[in-house]
């Protein structure tokens, strides 16, 4: 049976600014889809590609904490270059993905990689927020460099395409992250007249946001930057490509927990966010200059 699609979201009116190096057009929450009705997905932010031109200034997002969540980073054009107070530090360039489990706390910033802007050039990314359950949100802050060379790639028949498998399993094909609760993450780059299928659980929660491109999802018709958000009913998805496109597809198990939140704060309780600010406020996620 046919996944059902509960509506299709056209591209926001305006983007927003994240610091001053992210454009960007927010899906979720931003389309008013109930947070237990996306979960396990908190937030997307998609940077539609735009040109910041050249600059020997940095842009991008200052110092800031996470804390109880996932920050999933996807580099279409452009690259970032990023730093947290664990230690951690690279830079993610066109096809790369970073999976930052922020857990217990952790300080970060990320910015435009500095040869990349001193040239200018498109810059495209999805930024994803992935929740934790309850027992995963004190896990010490690590992440996952997903490198292009790296990723999960299924070739399509018929010339359809390529997939390239970020998390969970497609065609057999297993993506390099690591999840705390069952999660897809495809990303889908279609010929013209390509054809991608599959199947998703019907308890999943599942969407996919059109990158480039046009494509008829179960029938209906996706333009370029819309959002598309299935029902739990049915399971199979048919994407077909009406000219060359991209479009990252995502599903996951909901969490049946409490969500409480206060900006990159994602907790259980309110409780749990005066704890998370007082930790932050008296240094426990450590020190990024």
């Amino acid at each position: 049976m046919k996944r059902l699609i509960e509506k299709i979201v056209a591209k926001p009116a305006r983007p927003g600014m994240v610091g001053d190096g992210f454009r960007v057009f927010n899906y979720i929450p931003g389309a008013n889809i109930p947070q237990q009705r996306i979960s396990p997905f908190l937030m997307l932010d998609f940077n539609a590609a735009y040109d910041f031109g050249p600059s020997d200034h940095l842009r991008g997002v200052d110092v800031h904490p996470h804390k109880g969540f996932e920050t999933v980073t996807i580099a279409y054009k452009g690259s970032v270059a990023h730093h947290d107070s664990a230690g951690n530090s690279g830079v993610i360039n066109p096809g790369d993905v970073q999976w930052m489990t922020a857990g217990n706390g952790i300080l970060h910033k990320e910015y435009h990689e500095e040869n990349f802007s001193k040239k200018g050039g498109p810059f495209e990314m999805v930024q994803l927020w992935v929740n934790l359950p309850k027992k995963d949100k004190s896990t010490p802050a690590h992440y996952q460099a997903l490198t292009a060379a790296g990723m999960g790639k299924v070739e399509l028949d018929h010339h359809a395409g390529m997939v390239n498998v970020i998390a969970g399993n497609f065609g057999g094909i297993t993506g390099p992250a690591n999840t705390y609760t069952p999660v897809n993450l495809f990303d889908i780059k279609l010929n013209e007249d390509g054809v991608f299928e599959t199947d998703i659980p019907e308890n999943h929660n599942t969407a996919l946001l059109v990158v480039n491109g046009s494509v008829e999802v179960n029938g209906e018709m996706a333009t370029e930057h819309s959002f598309v958000l299935f029902e739990n009913k049915g399971e199979q998805i048919s994407i077909k490509a009406n000219r060359e496109s991209v479009v990252l597809l995502l599903s996951g198990e909901p969490i049946q927990e409490p969500i409480a939140s206060y900006g990159p704060f994602v907790m259980n309780t309110q409780e749990e966010i005066h704890q998370a600010i007082m930790d932050f406020n008296h240094g426990k996620f450590g020190y990024l200059d």
